[in-house]
């Protein structure tokens, strides 16, 4: 089936189905692969600051693996697995570090997600849904593979001082303030940021516990609560608040700032090869 082909019929199926329905274009193909880009010149950049360590790339890692991870920290844990080749595959990628006994440590993972095409259909004149008479497509539900991904990477480093887990955002389903936008035949369509039917961030915030986003949240945060002590993993959440595509050096900017921290927060793991010269 040629690409053209397949766009009809999946934009077919989304007005099927009243546009609810997660389905998205190019730009989020073209998105994803964007960020495993940049994330692999991420890894380059931290190769050239940090002659004395040795990191990896990796585009997916096995359930087993994690598993084997959270029976070190307690027998009981990790004991379900029903299909042993299944893997995690994040868009952008796994970044590890080797520490000072050989063990790989994971200084980064990226997520990118682009949903709601609404600036792009109104600049363009579409008008979209069931009849073709709607400015606005209401969002869709192709983000709640993020909360899996993160969940298997919060498991794999329940050990860690550090959750270096890193979801770019953008398109109209996730605007951080209202914006106007012009159709050719210059009508003005205005996109309210806290409209129920376009934005779906608070979907999401679940998974840096309704912190602030665009904010590097890498090093755990430890909450006394009573006479406990509660470690909370936090997804950074960065999102372009004009529905606008993310710029790769912007990108790169962030994914360096999150592996630095990951490497401060396994600095006595690293202390050895850092002091050693080359």
């Amino acid at each position: 089936m040629s690409e053209k082909n397949q766009s009809n019929r999946l934009t077919t199926q989304q007005k099927e189905s009243k546009g609810v329905v997660g389905i998205f274009g190019e730009e989020a193909k073209i998105h994803d692969k964007t960020v495993g880009e940049v994330s692999r010149l991420a890894l380059n950049k931290l190769q050239e600051e940090f002659l004395q360590l040795e990191f990896r790339f990796r585009t997916s890692i096995k359930k087993e693996e994690i598993n084997e991870a959270l029976k070190k920290i307690d027998p009981e844990l990790g004991q379900t697995l029903f299909v042993p080749n299944s893997s995690i595959i994040p868009d952008g990628g796994i970044v590890e570090v080797k520490d000072d006994n050989g063990e790989w440590r994971v200084v980064l993972v990226c997520e990118a997600k682009h949903q709601g095409k609404d600036i792009e259909n109104i600049k363009a004149g579409k008008l979209v849904g069931k009849k073709d008479n709607q400015d606005i497509m209401a969002a869709g539900n192709a983000i709640e593979r993020s909360h899996k991904n993160i969940a298997e990477f919060a498991n794999l480093m329940l050990a860690e001082a550090h959750f270096p887990y890193v979801l770019f955002l953008e398109g109209s389903n996730f605007l951080t303030e209202t914006i106007s936008v012009k159709r050719p035949d210059g009508r003005v369509v205005t996109l309210e940021y806290n409209s129920g039917m376009l934005n779906r961030l608070d979907r999401l915030t679940a998974a840096n516990y309704g912190m602030p986003i665009n904010t590097n949240l890498c090093k755990n945060k430890f909450i006394k609560h009573k006479d406990k002590t509660i470690m909370l993993q936090a997804t950074s959440i960065y999102t372009q608040g004009n529905g606008e595509g993310w710029n790769d050096e912007k990108m790169l900017e962030i994914m360096l700032d999150i592996s630095r921290t990951s490497l401060k927060m396994l600095g006595s793991d690293l202390v050895k090869q850092l002091t050693q010269k080359k």
